[in-house]
């Protein structure tokens, strides 16, 4: 190994010996820091600082016992929701508000499906989109209709949420029992938030525990802000605890999201504007040009090269505006 080490140029040979010097005096200094006079000087006093009694310990073990609650809580939500089983279509069609089941819905869906292409084999268009007219217009169009109406109608539950947890507050300040509280927020508050703690209340009365209703209300109403609210009934009611008093906490949190919603969405606009347009434009430039020069438009529907090049138009597109939504949607 000398003899290797005599071979190699003078300036490799001091650099190694820096490098290793430089390791050992890192490896003495993390040996002080961790075993030196200092360190044990500050072990010792913190033994004997901690010999002392601890007033902070039973706060502390409050704390944990609440923490390691919620997390048996919220593993007991993830868990029931995944024995369930409850089928996507239905939880969407609940969530827009719809009061239609789903074999009518999927009936549906085939009557429109069977009409779209039937329309389309009328029209004066080349056959070969028959099939892609029928799926997006019979299948694809209610999807999306119900979509657009569950995030609207979720969108207006969460945010009339925390108004109605500062009704909960200011009742129970006031003397008055949960149960009334849920009655008042089903009768003053608009839909579909009053509607919904209706059902609560009328699922008491009709005997269902205030855990079960809740359960019941947030496959309904899958937010996050009415998961919170019912693990923090829950909770209440197995460890006590003051309820006014952490119920105006979470609505400061849910209020601090909705900020953060906002701000996010406002920084968003722009680059949600220009995928928009981006994703708009070659539609309305083949519409234009349908109007202006239908004969040079036409080779893409009367040929089968151009049959080919819309498809592969299509597709390409279809890639664009999905990875932008994924670049500009913003998961809160």
């Amino acid at each position: 190994m000398l003899d290797a080490l005599s071979r190699l140029p003078a300036g490799v040979v001091a650099f190694v010996l820096v490098l290793f010097a430089a390791l050992g005096l890192f490896g003495w200094t993390l040996y002080a820091l961790l075993h030196g006079p200092r360190a044990r000087l500050k072990r010792r006093l913190a033994s004997v600082a901690g010999a002392g009694p601890d007033r902070s310990k039973p706060v502390r073990a409050g704390a944990m016992l609440k923490r390691r609650a919620i997390q048996n809580r919220l593993k007991q939500v993830d868990e029931s929701r995944a024995k369930k089983g409850r089928s996507r279509l239905r939880d969407e069609l609940m969530q827009a508000g719809l009061r239609i089941e789903v074999p009518h819905y999927l009936a549906g869906n085939a009557v429109g499906t069977l009409l779209a292409g039937l329309l389309y084999a009328l029209s004066p268009l080349p056959p070969v989109g028959i099939p892609l007219a029928a799926v997006l217009i019979g299948i694809g169009l209610p999807k999306l209709v119900v979509s657009i109406l569950a995030k609207r109608r979720l969108a207006k539950f969460t945010g009339l949420f925390a108004d109605a947890l500062d009704v909960v507050v200011r009742g129970i300040r006031s003397g008055l029992p949960l149960g009334e509280c849920i009655n008042i927020i089903g009768r003053e508050m608009d839909d579909p938030l009053g509607a919904e703690f209706r059902l609560i209340a009328e699922g008491q009365k009709l005997g269902l525990t205030l855990q079960d209703a809740l359960e019941r209300a947030v496959e309904r109403m899958p937010t996050a802000e009415l998961r919170f609210f019912a693990i923090v009934l829950t909770i209440q009611q197995q460890t006590g605890g003051n309820l006014a008093e952490t119920l105006a906490k979470l609505s400061e949190v849910l209020r601090a999201r909705k900020r953060m919603r906002d701000k996010v969405k406002a920084y968003s606009s722009e680059a949600k504007a220009s995928a928009g347009i981006i994703g708009s434009l070659p539609i309305a430039v083949a519409l234009l040009l349908s109007v202006v020069a239908p004969d040079y438009i036409g080779l893409l529907f009367t040929t089968s090269t151009g049959h080919l090049m819309v498809g592969i138009g299509i597709s390409v597109m279809g890639a664009g505006i999905l990875v932008m939504r994924q670049m500009i949607n913003f998961d809160m």
